[in-house]
């Protein structure tokens, strides 16, 4: 059979059906934010979005959740949600993906959340719902359960754009060799314009019924959204990824209703420009660049060759170092405590601790916060160095990646913050027309790197300071995901070939 007529097939008589609805939230003034200082939301801008799509081709069925609501992610919040909406649409947990946005601009959804990062040496009680909580799952089953009746044949189209004004590398380099975490006050220092490495892809994929009308499009792109976020003032906004959602879908509803969401990429080591002083103003205008750039690809907008849905879950080790020695976490204990004491004291030069560097936007009692939190593991490796416990920990992070391939393109799921070079392996590497690797997948492991950026000590790359508890990580580290993302694409791909050979 040829590619022509594949493609025929694809387009005239998809097997694959697909429904989304969407959704928006404004969560009460005063709210409890996500702000370690224990801040409360001092504006609500407007409601936070959400998108439920169903995904069907007969032999599989899946539903995916965008959101920019943030804190989706803690391991018990995630896991009530998942299995809630899986119960209510008669699916395997594993078929219920939330992505996040990231967003920070956003509320808290339990009282007793818990990250992934920060349960592995306690039991993770269930998720205890705020009201807003109750009222995003509330509505979360409303629309998911409308999904099966309105699925309907669609096809898979999809378009590249790109987008290279709005983001930054955040990782910086000295002189010396060693790195640091770079927020805006020091991202001008090195020009106003400065963007260092990043990835500036923009994926558009849009679904579209057999009238030839988009019933629904998902997007990517990889930077944290934290233009308008500020820890200590926090308000309730999208920040630009819904901005840019909301762009596309104005344009694509000249048809009809076609509900937009966003996948967010592997950011860890991204940001957006004037991170903690941009404001919503700003994150705005971002929002309508970033929104036009995704309106731009649709010149571009091509079918795809494949039909139908392939769906996989695996787990991967991700190796771990041994634990620092004796004298260095005495030494960085030492180090931490004397600058708490500053830092509470109200020292403005409180601006480095054990490798981790922070701006004058936070007050020094903020960052006193943050040191006391990565305290706590130089005290928990300490105990098992002191009780020759050394050796008992894990040596790797059981982690649980999906892959989904949906007509020509690839989506792969990371629970966790992936360094935009896992991305760029498995973008690389993969065999499909399009690969779109996401991090901010369900749950969160918090950071992960890439080889390349083992072993820093910038906020990012030694996030297991932050975790409860887990060493560092070895490298190769999160090349392993991007490994075994790409063995699954691949057999993916294989697979759709023999089906397509073999059809009538």
């Amino acid at each position: 059979m040829t590619i022509e007529m594949h493609r025929s097939i694809a387009t005239k008589r998809p097997r694959l059906r697909a429904a989304a609805l969407q959704f928006g939230i404004a969560p009460e003034p005063d709210a409890e934010s996500d702000s370690r200082t224990g801040a409360r939301v001092v504006e609500v801008v407007g409601p936070l979005k959400t998108t439920v799509m169903l995904l069907d081709d007969g032999a599989a069925r899946l539903c995916l959740v965008t959101t920019h609501f943030g804190w989706t992610t803690p391991v018990n919040v995630c896991e009530l949600f998942r299995q809630t909406l899986a119960q209510d649409l008669g699916l395997p947990k594993s078929h219920v993906l939330i992505f996040t946005s990231h967003n920070h601009c956003c509320v808290a959804f339990a009282s007793n959340a818990v990250h992934t990062y920060g349960s592995y040496a306690r039991e993770v009680p269930p998720a205890e719902l705020l009201p807003i909580g109750e009222r995003f799952l509330t509505a979360l089953q409303e629309h998911a359960r409308r999904l099966p009746e309105l699925l309907q044949p669609v096809t898979v189209w999809w378009a590249e754009g790109h987008e290279g004004r709005i983001t930054y590398n955040r990782k910086g380099r000295r002189p010396d060799g060693t790195t640091y975490f770079m927020r805006e006050q020091d991202r001008v220092l090195l020009g106003t314009d400065y963007h260092g490495d990043m990835d500036t892809q923009a994926p558009v994929v849009v679904f579209k019924n057999t009238s030839g009308e988009a019933i629904a499009a998902l997007t990517q792109f990889t930077g944290h959204p934290v233009t308008a976020y500020h820890p200590e003032r926090p308000v309730v906004f999208g920040e630009w990824p819904q901005v840019a959602c909301d762009v596309l879908a104005k344009h694509l509803e000249r048809q009809t209703v076609a509900p937009v969401g966003f996948l967010q990429g592997c950011a860890g080591d991204v940001s957006s420009k004037e991170m903690f002083v941009g404001g919503v103003k700003r994150s705005t205008e971002f929002g309508h660049m970033l929104g036009q750039s995704y309106i731009d690809a649709l010149e571009s907008l091509q079918p795809s060759l494949r039909d139908g849905l392939d769906f996989a879950v695996e787990r991967v080790n991700v190796p771990l170092a041994p634990l620092p020695a004796r004298e260095v976490l005495i030494a960085e204990l030492e180090e931490m405590d004397d600058f708490i004491q500053r830092a509470k004291s109200g020292d403005e030069n409180t601006l480095s601790c054990v490798g981790q560097n922070f701006p004058r936007a936070l007050s020094p009692v903020f960052r006193a916060g943050l040191v006391e939190m990565v305290r706590a593991w130089n005290v928990w490796a300490l105990g098992l160095r002191k009780d020759g416990r050394a050796d008992s920990v894990a040596r790797h992070l059981d982690m649980e990646i999906a892959a989904i391939r949906v007509g020509d393109v690839g989506i792969v799921a990371l629970p966790c913050e992936p360094f935009q070079g896992i991305g760029r392996q498995i973008r690389r590497a993969s065999p499909l027309p399009i690969c779109i690797p996401c991090g901010y997948a369900n749950n969160s492991h918090g950071y992960i790197t890439d080889s390349a950026n083992t072993g820093d000590q910038e906020y990012m790359s030694s996030h297991y300071r932050y975790t409860r508890f887990r060493l560092p990580f070895k490298k190769p580290a999160g090349d392993v995901l991007a490994d075994r993302a790409v063995k699954i694409l691949g057999r993916f791909a294989k697979e759709t070939t023999d089906r397509n050979e073999h059809a009538p």
